[in-house]
């Protein structure tokens, strides 16, 4: 990954709605049967790029959980986490503010709220994005290294005002702990795919998904 690729196009509301509605009749028209198991609204998983969408289940509970982390008129951002961003969509909250923080450019189609991410570059990000100006932080890294989660762990911290949901593997439970101080839940997230490897949420809070199995 680098970070060389050519700007992000701000998009206007209007020029958005339209572009989306022509790719959601694009895909319908060419596939018009199809299964929207592995989507996230027009987007398909890309393997390549250690994509696994959440089940609309999980999806649908994590977001929740930030939306109460995050009370009336907060600030949430989804760190490679874009099937949580797109739920919080669905949920459609005017006072709410979320940004996706993500290297796949497909993503660009949410305008605005689009933030290009690559995890080798942890703190190279525009300078609308302030320090500690987040609510919450639901991080998802796309691999199962201590590599990955260090250099995602120092994004997490310079965004959030404290609080941080992560999502990753059983495995790293340890260097989750000691990197960003959080603790695995109770609750299991699960995937649309079945996956390998044994996946986790992590907290460094209270928290109800830590009532949950």
């Amino acid at each position: 990954m680098s970070d060389s690729d050519d700007d992000i196009p701000q998009l206007s509301s209007h020029t958005l709605a339209a572009l989306q509605e022509f790719y959601a009749e694009q895909k319908q028209q060419t596939d018009p049967g199809g299964d929207d198991k592995y989507n996230i609204g027009i987007i398909e998983e890309d393997w390549q790029l250690s994509q696994f969408w959440y089940s609309p289940e999980t999806a649908l509970r994590l977001a929740e959980e930030a939306l109460a982390v995050a009370g009336e008129g907060g600030r949430i951002a989804c760190v490679s986490a874009p099937s949580v961003y797109q739920k919080l969509r669905e949920l459609h909250r005017e006072d709410l503010s979320v940004y996706l923080f993500e290297y796949d450019k497909r993503f660009a189609i949410y305008g605005e709220e689009f933030v290009f991410y690559d995890y080798n570059n942890p703190l190279d990000l525009p300078q609308k994005i302030i320090a500690h100006s987040f609510d919450i932080v639901v991080a998802d890294p796309p691999y199962l290294s201590e590599e990955c989660l260090q250099k995602m762990a120092e994004t997490a911290q310079y965004l959030s005002q404290g609080k941080i949901l992560l999502c990753t593997g059983a495995i790293m439970e340890e260097a989750a702990a000691g990197l960003l101080g959080v603790k695995m839940c109770k609750f299991i997230p699960k995937h649309t795919r079945n996956l390998a490897n044994e996946f986790r949420c992590y907290v460094n809070y209270d928290s109800g998904l830590d009532s949950e199995s």
